[in-house]
């Protein structure tokens, strides 16, 4: 990934880490039910881990717990948790998803949850769901999920964009601002179909074991995907 585009993003989670800890603390009942099945043996990687909401109760179950994210301000803020909840099991490194620091079949399961959508071109995006699959052991697990593109909040702005700028950029790309605690900062995501994102984990090598449609937030379209994968 080009020196540029790791710079800016990690400037822009740097610069909404405190008011994305704020308002991301509760952790999601998708994540905690696959932690919770995990063997308390097992070494897990949290592949985008922000402020440290899944990592944290991963922690708490898990043998060994490995933080992986681009932001060195949500880093120290999973630090902060780590070190008031006393747990030693916890490693936090500063790295991005297209070059995880581990050996190949290194780790039990991974949690990868609602940071492929940041990744900007398909490529890119593809490469990071290899690493998983390489770091991941034989019958490795995985959980991943990304923002939907047909949710209630972007429906209509999607369907606008696929009669008038179609082609422009790749579809499903969009520019979404935080604009909590005074901010005003735009958020590369790339909202996805669910055939694209099944299209992409296929292409990984990855076996898709369960795959759900959730309502987090959106009353009538689900506005997240969840797959969970294994390394055959």
């Amino acid at each position: 990934m080009p020196n540029d585009y790791i710079k800016n993003s990690e400037e822009t989670w740097d610069s909404i880490a405190k008011s994305f800890d704020a308002t991301r603390r509760k952790p999601w009942k998708q994540c905690i039910d696959f932690i919770n099945s995990l063997p308390k043996t097992s070494i897990v990687v949290d592949i985008g881990c922000g402020n440290g909401r899944h990592l944290i109760p991963c922690a708490e179950r898990c043998k060994k717990v490995i933080g992986i994210d681009i932001s060195r301000e949500l880093l120290a803020i999973s630090q902060s948790k780590v070190d008031k909840e006393k747990l030693e099991n916890t490693i936090l490194i500063h790295s991005d998803v297209l070059n995880i620091p581990f050996k190949d079949s290194f780790v039990d399961s991974v949690l990868y949850i609602a940071a492929l959508h940041n990744i900007k071109g398909k490529d890119r995006r593809i490469r990071s769901l290899k690493e998983i699959k390489r770091i991941l052991k034989k019958d490795g697990t995985a959980l991943i999920s990304v923002w939907t593109r047909w949710q209630d909040r972007y429906r209509k702005q999607f369907f606008k964009k696929w009669f008038t700028q179609f082609g422009r950029n790749e579809f499903g790309d969009i520019n979404i601002y935080w604009r909590q605690h005074g901010l005003n900062i735009p958020r590369f995501y790339h909202l996805y179909s669910k055939r694209e994102f099944l299209n992409d984990i296929n292409q990984s090598g990855l076996e898709i074991l369960d795959f759900q449609e959730i309502k987090l937030l959106s009353k009538k379209h689900p506005d997240n995907y969840f797959a969970v994968l294994q390394k055959n």
